[in-house]
């Protein structure tokens, strides 16, 4: 299940990012809750500088959970925040809309929150090569995370 809270309102039709969030959750063979929310980048640098010590804006922020309702029995794989003035910005710069950008930070956030990282060449690929099949799952195999 994803839940999906707009801090600010996003200008496409935000059941993309769901439907980007399962795609990574059947890829992965997983089965959880996920919250995304989509706000700015003031939320994000105060978020990067209190949790990463980076004082600075950044597009997408994953913060894992994997607890477990008690009640249900449901696993909470965690919290996925945007930043949709950075999306904007990246995605003019890379030539592709706004709300496909927003789906590639998703698919990217979700796999953060499964433990993927792109810290080190090795896990780099790896997190690369599972967020490029599942692009081409959600026929985004043009959008890739352009690095400075």
């Amino acid at each position: 299940m994803i839940t999906l809270r707009q801090i600010r309102k996003a200008p496409f039709d935000i059941s993309l990012l769901e439907r980007a969030a399962l795609a990574v959750c059947r890829h992965q063979r997983v089965d959880g809750h996920i919250t995304i929310v989509l706000t700015g980048d003031t939320q994000l640098r105060a978020l990067n500088r209190e949790h990463l010590h980076v004082d600075a804006p950044t597009d997408v922020l994953s913060f894992p959970a994997s607890e477990t309702d008690p009640e249900t029995g449901e696993t909470y794989l965690g919290d996925i925040l945007l930043s949709l003035s950075r999306a904007k910005q990246q995605a003019n710069a890379a030539g592709h809309s706004i709300a496909e950008e927003c789906q590639l930070l998703v698919v990217h956030g979700v796999l953060h929150l499964l433990g993927h990282d792109h810290a080190h060449a090795r896990q780099k690929k790896k997190m690369w090569k599972a967020q490029g099949k599942i692009l081409e799952i959600l026929d985004l195999g043009h959008v890739t995370i352009r690095e400075e």
